[in-house]
């Protein structure tokens, strides 16, 4: 589903992706552990061409993130291109993001009315469909003002699903919610988990990672630095660095 080659990212002279080889297959759940500034989010942001790589190349579904390729050489998509193709990728930030003057059905609603120009009617229940999914279907008519995080969050889930994506990708999703609220969230990640949805998780919820995830990648310093089963990684740590990050985190 996803192959990341020599992934580098350059922000002036700091260099935060220093070469990141990553493979994550279809239906696979994996979690990016590790401590800020680490290149975690960067590097997502990297698989949806949010950010621009400076170096290696991303493919999802064996297509090219970004680019083409045509006569040897690679070009950068024009911006139509790009978004045509994040219609497949489905993105969860910290930061809930919804319209605040549209509720939460018309939220979920948004982007398959406009973007992919489907029937309203259809689109409706489909959106009705995907909020019962998370657990929001008596707060379908009630603006984001008026719901809180995790119900907002779980409304942004709601919203990245409507695309029908092949691909999920999670940014801290519950970092910004007080700690009551979380396991609401971890509950409908969980569950897209079980029904097989390829998810890639920015997170510091170490018992999601341990429960959920099939592979947990500890990275530090724009560098992977070791990647495993989380029984593995949890119990055994090879790794110095990840020792000591887990000495602080479990």
């Amino acid at each position: 589903m996803v192959e990341a080659v020599g992934v580098r990212k350059v922000y002036g002279d700091n260099e935060v992706l220093k070469g990141i080889d990553l493979t994550v297959r279809r239906g696979e759940v994996v979690s990016l552990l590790g401590p800020s500034g680490s290149g975690k989010s960067t590097f997502l942001r990297c698989i949806n061409h949010l950010e621009r790589i400076d170096g290696g190349e991303i493919s999802v579904n064996g297509e090219l993130v970004g680019y083409r390729r045509a006569h040897g050489k690679k070009y950068e998509l024009r911006r139509k291109e790009i978004a045509a193709a994040r219609r497949d990728v489905g993105m969860v930030f910290q930061r809930f993001n919804l319209f605040p003057h549209r509720t939460a059905l018309e939220n979920v609603m948004e982007a398959p009315v406009y973007v992919k120009r489907r029937n309203k009617a259809e689109v409706r229940q489909q959106a009705l469909a995907l909020l019962e999914r998370v657990g929001l279907a008596e707060r379908a008519h009630h603006y984001p003002s008026m719901l809180s995080g995790g119900q907002q969050q779980r409304v942004a889930i709601a919203r990245a699903l409507a695309m029908e994506p092949d691909l999920m990708l999670f940014d801290e999703p519950t970092s910004a919610l007080d700690p009551e609220l979380v396991g609401e969230v971890l509950d409908v990640m969980k569950g897209l988990a079980a029904e097989g949805m390829t998810m890639i998780v920015v997170t510091h919820e170490i018992g999601f990672a341990r429960e959920v995830c099939d592979r947990v990648v500890f990275m530090d310093g724009g560098v992977i630095v070791e990647e495993g089963a989380p029984e593995d990684v949890f119990a055994n740590p090879r790794h110095a660095r990840t020792r000591s990050f887990l000495s602080k985190v479990l």
